[in-house]
């Protein structure tokens, strides 16, 4: 598969998520029925990082039971991480930079890989690889919108999901600018409503984040 036809497939893959629900899972227990309170709200399509040590017994769980859902892996971070989410049936990854090792081995795996990049050298580097979709992260301590405008002369051809400070009060403004293809974060899963099972309250944040964009 093509750097380029990877690059169609994050679109596609963005342009139906809209909001990227960035999951760290640190419960076992909490895998099944939170991600089916963020699909009850609207929010389908899933990151689940791997910043816990139950990141890719997750996405197996997930691959196997909710397979209309589309799962994807976060903070991959080199290629021995990369292999592992490929062989845990990830649909997608991200991470939170880039490297050249990384970079490298993603162009040969089969899944669509969303870069993370903070600042004009970072695109760069990986623009001259193929790339054109990224994650701008963190994105509010990057400069959020304004960074956003400024790199869109530059970087015509460039896509970005901002991830990092995101929220329901500066979600609209993100998804207002014509460089960015969704946004992810976590805010809509409050940690009170994780640890006492209120997926209620999960699925009506959820559905409000999806609102706050229209």
């Amino acid at each position: 598969m093509t750097q380029e036809q990877k690059n169609a497939q994050l679109d596609a893959l963005c342009s139906r998520a809209r909001i990227l629900p960035v999951i760290t899972i640190t419960d076992e227990r909490h895998i099944l029925p939170l991600a089916d309170a963020l699909a009850a709200g609207g929010l389908t399509t899933l990151e689940i990082t791997l910043r816990s040590s139950h990141g890719l017994a997750a996405i197996r769980l997930l691959r196997k039971h909710r397979p209309e859902l589309c799962v994807g892996a976060g903070t991959v971070l080199d290629g021995r991480m990369l292999a592992r989410v490929e062989e845990a049936g990830a649909q997608f990854m991200v991470s939170p930079g880039s490297t050249e090792e990384l970079l490298l081995a993603a162009r040969d795996s089969v899944l669509p890989y969303l870069p993370g990049v903070s600042n004009a050298s970072d695109i760069m580097r990986a623009h001259a690889l193929g790339y054109r979709r990224f994650k701008l992260f963190p994105a509010q301590v990057c400069g959020g919108v304004v960074a956003l405008k400024a790199l869109g002369g530059p970087f015509p051809d460039v896509r970005f999901c901002p991830t990092g400070g995101v929220n329901d009060d500066n979600v609209a403004n993100y998804m207002a600018q014509p460089n960015v293809m969704c946004v992810g974060g976590s805010w809509m899963i409050e940690p009170a409503a994780l640890a006492s099972g209120d997926w209620p309250a999960i699925t009506w944040a959820a559905a409000r984040a999806l609102e706050a964009i229209g």
